[in-house]
């Protein structure tokens, strides 16, 4: 059993999670990362299991067997999840099912088998869940994905306020994040330019912008927050009706 701290991030094989995962292996981590089809890591620090995190059993099994392997978790990341874009009137209930059991259903399956393991051990733990500013404001096209980004910011001071003071829970609000993604919506490059001026920061995050915040709440520099909502969005989005005054 290795005596380095261990965390694991869901989603972490691409994107953000990715980037999480290499920032907390840089910190001396051993990080486990999972996701429902395998994915190549590249780092000896890093590894993957098969789980879907929809999946309260599949959850169950691979915690235990991170535990049995690794001899404790120190760190959970609730990083999996997103939505495409559909109009809800649109969308079917199996959709809805679906998005809402990705996003908010899955971080209270990890967060429950990961505090078990927590709770037992002499330096408890941190859990840290990637929210989104599409649950603090309206989200046309992903309601379902707003919805249960605004379940997943109230089930942070939900469960900090049951599982202090052995485990600290908190989340990121993140915003708009410069992805390969965010290039195919946004019309390349030049698109995500533009989209980053609106911005106070003048550009879009990086995933390693988002993992540097969660290397500080996984960290001892971090022991007296807990239940925060720490946004992560460059300032805000300039509100719409400020150019129509403008214009007008």
């Amino acid at each position: 059993m290795a005596d380095k701290a261990v965390a694991l991030v869901t989603g972490g094989g691409r994107g953000i999670g990715r980037a999480i995962a290499s920032g907390l292996a840089a910190d001396g981590f051993t990080v486990v990362v999972c996701g429902r089809n395998p994915v190549e890591i590249g780092d000896p620090n890093i590894h993957f299991e098969a789980c879907d995190v929809r999946k309260a059993d599949e959850v169950e099994a691979m915690i235990a067997r991170i535990a049995a392997q690794h001899g404790r978790l120190d760190v959970l990341v609730n990083n999996a999840g997103g939505s495409p874009e559909v109009a809800a009137d649109q969308a079917s209930p199996r959709f809805s099912e679906a998005i809402i059991a990705l996003n908010l259903t899955a971080p209270i399956h990890t967060s429950r088998a990961a505090n078990v393991v927590m709770q037992a051990q002499a330096g408890g733990g941190s859990i840290i869940n990637i929210a989104s500013v599409s649950g603090t404001r309206p989200s046309p096209g992903t309601a379902a994905y707003g919805a249960a980004k605004a379940g997943l910011l109230n089930l942070t001071q939900s469960l900090a306020m049951e599982w202090g003071p052995k485990v600290r829970v908190n989340a990121l609000v993140v915003g708009l994040v410069a992805t390969d993604a965010a290039e195919d919506h946004y019309g390349g490059a030049d698109g995500v330019a533009r989209i980053g001026e609106m911005l106070p920061l003048k550009r879009m995050a990086s995933g390693e912008d988002v993992a540097n915040v969660v290397r500080f709440l996984a960290s001892p520099a971090a022991a007296y927050v807990s239940g925060a909502q720490v946004a992560v969005h460059g300032g805000g989005e300039r509100p719409s009706f400020l150019a129509l005054a403008k214009d007008a």
